[in-house]
């Protein structure tokens, strides 16, 4: 009966920092979030919807959203935002994706990937485009 007081202490205190955990959580969770499409400076996914078809990339890729054949020279680029990496090794970054854009072969030396020439506007177009996927 001794332990009854010290067991409703520590019950109340459990159940006080679970109910905060939760409740952060919630607020946490409930924030608009912004896309990383949003983060891709100088970047329009609606231009790089454009650019995608402009320069061919259906002709390798599976790109949601932009209508062709299914190809699988290149892999499919589906769910991009929740990527790791880009090639297989380098971070999944707007700047990185950037940079792969107009120079797959400096980073990839026997990569499939050809250098389409895209400036840096158009690169910056398409990475807010691929960022604009959903999860």
């Amino acid at each position: 009966m001794r332990n009854k007081p010290l067991l409703v202490y520590w019950s109340t205190l459990l159940c006080l920092f679970v109910g905060s955990v939760l409740l952060s959580s919630c607020l946490i969770n409930g924030r608009p979030r912004q896309t990383t499409s949003e983060f891709v400076e100088g970047g329009s996914p609606q231009r790089g919807w454009d650019t995608l078809q402009t320069y061919g990339c259906p002709a390798c890729h599976v790109i949601p959203g932009v209508p062709a054949p299914d190809s699988y020279v290149g892999p499919p680029l589906t769910h991009w935002p929740a990527r790791s990496y880009i090639a297989g090794s380098l971070p999944n970054t707007p700047d990185n994706l950037v940079h792969w854009l107009q120079a797959p072969q400096t980073i990839e030396p026997n990569t499939a990937m050809p250098d389409l020439g895209l400036s840096e506007a158009e690169a910056r177009d398409i990475s807010a485009y691929l960022y604009s996927l959903e999860r």
